[in-house]
């Protein structure tokens, strides 16, 4: 997958997102090939690991290039269902995008990106969105796909009537260009009581855009 925008990361944040970046934001093999790298019984989040540990554990883990066997499951399914969430502390705050692809209900990617360490949530919004179709238009040939989102800003945006909805977020053209290049979307607007994958993710996201300075 390619690099997804960023804003006003730490650097140490900024490192980590390279290495998300190198496993496809895959955001489970990503953190447990940092944990691997630090020395002891440390790790991402662990208070006891010292910026300097985690820079050098990052080093490691970009130096070693993308995994190799591939950790991506196969997606070859005609209908696939894409869950986004954004995740904002403070908004503005840390920032993180969550996404989730499912097939029949099995998810064949859980994806993490941190955004910025001081954004909003609609930014972190687009983010997720643009997060998630990234990874289907790399990953899937779908015949159709099923968008689950809770931001009704995004949802009037982009499927609404009413243009003066937009936002000028540096989203918008990747964005547009992967809704065409799929035949057939349909979106559903989750409520608060309706179960959201893509929210952990955008969580964890969130934390990794809090690192720093670093």
């Amino acid at each position: 997958m390619r690099r997804l925008p960023t804003e006003t990361l730490s650097p140490l944040a900024a490192r980590v997102e390279e290495v998300l970046a190198l496993y496809g934001y895959e955001l489970r093999p990503a953190i447990d090939a940092i944990d691997d790298a630090v020395p002891g019984y440390g790790g991402l989040f662990e208070p006891q690991t010292t910026d300097t540990e985690l820079r050098a554990a990052v080093d490691e883990v970009t130096d070693a290039g993308p995994p190799s066997p591939r950790f991506t499951s196969e997606c070859t399914a005609s209908r696939v269902v894409l869950y986004v969430d954004g995740s904002s502390r403070g908004n503005p705050g840390p920032a993180g995008a969550g996404a989730v692809v499912q097939v029949a209900e099995k998810p064949v990617a859980r994806l993490g990106c941190p955004v910025g360490s001081r954004t909003g949530n609609n930014v972190a919004e687009y983010a997720a969105l643009h997060l998630g179709l990234e990874a289907l238009v790399t990953r899937c040939e779908p015949a159709s796909v099923e968008i689950r989102i809770d931001s009704m800003t995004v949802i009037d945006d982009i499927w609404g009537d009413d243009d003066s909805a937009g936002l000028d977020t540096p989203h918008d053209t990747a964005i547009d260009g992967h809704l065409s290049a799929i035949p057939a979307i349909d979106w559903t607007h989750l409520v608060d009581s309706d179960p959201n994958p893509a929210d952990a993710r955008a969580t964890v996201a969130a934390d990794l855009a809090a690192l720093g300075p670093g």
